[in-house]
């Protein structure tokens, strides 16, 4: 059970390196903050995402799997986060009943202050908008007060972010929040060069973060935001003064 006074963020990520690239600032910045960061990982991409592992001769599924497991598991401590593996695999990934019902438990356990997860559209890999609707059912799960009664605490609304998606345009995907991430910029580059298997995206997606980062800064007229990711909003924004959206 989540201490009453820790603060929690909840990550969901397709495949093991998906959370280092999209939102290991997040992560960083957060865990920085005090927050407890626990990153759900559906599977370790060991099909789809390891094209370089599987070029060596006599590799394996379990030679794969084991490697990316270490792999994201040391992403996620240098980063202040914690993994939970729910070890499924990938192209295709596959969902059950099982584990919709472990995640929502997840959910009324953490009380997360924040989700961040996939975009909604993917047309180049079909496991990430299936993490962000499972995120988002298992969401709505447990906010139901007829799930388990009298078994846990029944969560609030906790808003949902989505992460930034390869191809932001095939995903009908915009930002709308510019995530400040540099102070912590150094730590999340650390990360992405411990995913060994996608080495061509350290690079990628140091650009990204750079790209954004003038976005940020041009957006906020803060001259000193020099890395930031993007998020979508699911849900608006609830305020009573515009100035502090």
């Amino acid at each position: 059970m989540a201490d009453a006074k820790t603060k929690t963020g909840l990550v969901v990520s397709a495949h093991a390196a998906d959370f280092v690239w999209r939102a290991g600032g997040a992560v960083a910045l957060y865990a920085e903050r005090g927050y407890r960061m626990i990153i759900v990982c559906l599977s370790f991409g060991e099909r789809g995402e390891s094209a370089k592992m599987w070029r060596e001769p006599g590799m394996t599924l379990e030679k794969v799997q084991k490697a990316r497991r270490a792999e994201s598991q040391a992403a996620a401590e240098l980063l202040g986060g914690e993994i939970i593996s729910f070890d499924l695999q990938d192209y295709p990934m596959r969902v059950g009943e099982k584990e919709l019902f472990r995640l929502a438990d997840i959910y009324r356990d953490l009380q997360p202050e924040f989700v961040l997860t996939h975009s909604m559209e993917d047309p180049y890999n079909y496991d990430h908008p299936l993490a962000a609707n499972v995120a988002q059912e298992a969401r709505i799960i447990a906010q139901a007060w007829g799930h388990k009664p009298g078994t846990g605490k029944v969560l609030g609304a906790p808003p949902v972010f989505l992460f930034e998606p390869h191809q932001t345009e095939q995903c009908n995907w915009k930002p709308q929040l510019l995530l400040d991430i540099t102070p912590v910029f150094e730590k999340k580059r650390k990360a992405f060069e411990l995913m060994a298997a996608q080495e061509y995206l350290w690079d990628y997606y140091t650009r990204v973060a750079l790209n954004r980062g003038i976005q940020a800064s041009r957006n906020s007229g803060k001259a000193h935001i020099k890395y930031a990711e993007a998020y979508m909003r699911v849900f608006p924004t609830v305020s009573d003064e515009f100035d502090r959206v």
